[in-house]
């Protein structure tokens, strides 16, 4: 599925670029991880994949997914994704139980749209739902950490998809809160890395970002063939791309 995603992304979309600021940085954490995002879009999904499987390869990653929407697409369910009636209390309740068998293994990952339903990216407040706020009592080991996605159309046909990881809170100090206090900490932490992506976003900067996947560059078919046929009689190398790109995420800030 990364591979899938991977090719379908470089079709519909000119790249995945994470922030330059907001490379993950918890590698050396040893327990679980619950990174939880904002839901600005369908494309969400096959990001959140294509982090996982490039970031953190040797993670076992789950994400809740509508038990509905898990039906017609059971592939989802071969790959990590788990369950949830969205919207009732035996859903939440399922939630909690599949959240805490994961979270019982050190190298778990569980990836989590926490608005829980699409929203603009520039909706406030996120209003996130009080279930992300009460996995720190499953399992206070756990890292927990927001997730910005941001899409836009800069220079190139296809648009960009922008994340940035912020940085990690523990558990336990999620666990020292009241439930309202340590939800009110969650939106607040990813409200904020979200308002940073969004700066480097506007700006329209490719050099503030990483290319952790590019797409196709160009218009494509007769006016590509016009500019390429250009370039080579006037001795020039053709460069598709109405900007050059900054460089790709190097191998070694990949997460092992």
């Amino acid at each position: 599925m990364v591979g899938y995603f991977d090719r379908f992304l470089r079709r519909h979309m000119n790249a995945l670029r994470i922030a330059r600021w907001g490379v993950p940085t918890f590698a050396a954490h040893p327990g679980p991880v619950v990174v939880y995002c904002n839901h600005p879009a369908w494309w969400d999904a096959a990001v959140v994949i294509l982090l996982a499987g490039r970031l953190f390869p040797k993670r076992d990653s789950h994400a809740p997914f509508d038990a509905g929407m898990l039906e017609r697409y059971a592939i989802f369910a071969r790959i990590g994704a788990f369950p949830v009636d969205l919207d009732s209390a035996r859903g939440a309740a399922q939630f909690l139980r599949s959240s805490r068998t994961i979270l019982a293994r050190p190298g778990a990952m569980i990836w989590i749209t926490a608005q829980g339903r699409f929203a603009d990216v520039r909706a406030r407040p996120l209003d996130l739902r009080a279930g992300v706020a009460r996995l720190p009592e499953l399992a206070p080991d756990t890292l927990f950490v927001p997730l910005a996605l941001d899409y836009a159309f800069w220079e190139e046909r296809g648009a960009e998809a922008c994340a940035a990881f912020g940085p990690p809170i523990r558990g336990a100090d999620l666990l020292a809160l009241a439930r309202p206090e340590r939800l009110a900490r969650m939106e607040a932490a990813l409200t904020d890395t979200l308002d940073r992506l969004a700066g480097d976003v506007i700006a329209r900067d490719p050099a503030r970002f990483t290319a952790l996947v590019s797409g196709a560059k160009g218009v494509g078919g007769v006016y590509d063939l016009a500019r390429r046929l250009r370039a080579a009689l006037t001795g020039r190398r053709f460069e598709p791309a109405h900007r050059a790109e900054p460089d790709r995420l190097p191998e070694e800030d990949r997460q092992p």
